[in-house]
């Protein structure tokens, strides 16, 4: 007998088919033995309806008072899929975010899990029920509603599984698992049967939409494996983890995931797969003094507007090399704020100007066996350069290479280097059942 967290997205649930759909699948789980802990998101586009009602009463609604509505999606989700289990003749119970033992920060609409009392949703399952919680909330210290912002669900989940010590947390979406790259650009990705924790990290990260970046911390900081698969069919999906799978979930996940991860690397092509990201900006902060503490004070400004940075590069003009130009990439929604905390402290950074250019694309090579595989860059360089994409900015780790081209060259440069790698299927493989994804 396993303990199982499974998490179904707004598509997952979207309609009350959809609902005893996914009720089936809990109660097949039951009966075959485990017990179940299920997170389920909104029905469909509720939380876009909600905050649509919002936006025709007012510009300014009260972050207090949002984050109480936009609950609202999931708690009528959890009440619905706890029904149709009940009629399925399991007995199953529902929690909110705050019943569950979800415990935040008063940030509202962004709120981080500050701890864990999961005691209701633990007894629920030792008395042999299926515990339905709300995914995306939880409850701050001064018992105020708040939620997790976007991927909050997947979230919850994995912080549900690390805190009950689940052997396995399910993540259902209506694809079927993680591919190479975006199927939608890449029609010839193919699905990953296994990623490590430290590979998803960085494709979530770096563009991969699938699994929400905190998810996947929360899953790498506590142990937990995760099996993204489809709950529209019966596939295997992607094995996320750095350990070997519990045996009792034979069945459950793929056979690839119950090897050793010796076994698995053994398998493994040199790139896992291609993230990308067209939601940043990039920004340079021209002939800056070439003296120290001059770059600390420039990021020193943008952190102090909470503005996250990416990628940093400086460069030294050969014609002055008493001046600096400093070029770094940030989220899309932070460029404004901090370009005009930038702007601000002109005379103190003593820059020359601002250079702003949001029509930037980010490409991300992804894969453990590239510390150990010579040649990855000159490859990847090359497939770009025969495609005829210049690159802008370059940054590593041990286990990635991104590079930013022109917003218009991203899908072409995807492709290209999907192929390069010799990462296309031999036919198409992925299949979107509905909705996002997510």
């Amino acid at each position: 007998m396993a303990l199982i967290v499974q998490k179904y997205g707004g598509s997952s649930v979207a309609d009350t088919e959809a609902m005893k759909r996914v009720a089936q699948r809990i109660v097949d789980a039951h009966n075959a033995g485990h017990q179940v802990v299920v997170v389920v998101s909104a029905m469909g586009d509720t939380t876009d309806d909600l905050l649509d009602s919002a936006a025709a009463l007012t510009s300014a609604p009260p972050e207090r008072e949002m984050d109480i509505l936009l609950s609202a999606g999931e708690r009528i989700s959890m009440a619905l899929l706890a029904m149709a289990v009940n009629e399925l003749g399991v007995e199953a119970r529902a929690y909110t975010g705050a019943q569950a033992g979800i415990q935040t920060d008063s940030r509202f609409g962004a709120a981080q899990i500050v701890g864990m009392v999961p005691e209701r949703v633990a007894r629920a399952v030792k008395d042999g029920q299926v515990a339905i919680v709300a995914g995306f909330q939880g409850i701050s210290k001064d018992d105020d509603v708040t939620t997790l912002g976007r991927g909050g669900s997947d979230t919850t989940a994995v912080a549900l599984a690390a805190a009950l010590h689940a052997d396995v947390c399910e993540i259902y979406t209506d694809v079927d698992g993680l591919f190479s790259a975006d199927p939608r650009i890449v029609p010839k990705a193919h699905r990953l049967r296994t990623l490590t924790q430290e590979e998803t990290l960085e494709m979530a990260a770096h563009g991969a939409k699938i699994l929400h970046l905190r998810a996947v911390e929360f899953a790498r900081r506590y142990g937990v494996p995760l099996h993204v698969r489809s709950s529209f069919s019966e596939k295997n999906g992607t094995w996320i983890s750095d350990a070997p799978a519990n045996p009792e979930l034979k069945g459950l996940v793929p056979d690839a995931a119950l090897k050793s991860p010796e076994e698995n690397a053994m398998e493994k092509p040199v790139i896992s797969g291609i993230a990308h990201d067209r939601s940043q900006d990039k920004i340079t902060v021209t002939d800056v003094p070439n003296s120290p503490g001059v770059a600390a004070r420039v990021f020193a400004v943008v952190a102090e507007v909470g503005a996250n940075i990416d990628m940093i590069v400086q460069n030294i003009p050969v014609s002055d090399p008493t001046k600096a130009n400093i070029t770094f990439t940030l989220p899309e929604g932070d460029a404004r704020k901090a370009l005009d905390a930038l702007e601000a402290h002109h005379d103190e950074i003593g820059f020359n100007e601002l250079r702003y250019n949001p029509n930037i694309g980010k490409l991300s090579l992804v894969g453990v066996g590239m510390r150990t595989n010579p040649g990855v860059s000159a490859r990847l360089f090359s497939a770009m350069s025969d495609a005829g994409i210049n690159i802008d900015l370059i940054s590593t780790s041990e286990i990635r290479i991104s590079v930013v081209t022109r917003l218009e060259d991203l899908d072409r440069a995807v492709q290209a280097v999907h192929t390069a790698f010799g990462l296309d299927a031999s036919e198409t493989e992925a299949v979107v059942y509905g909705g996002t994804g997510r």
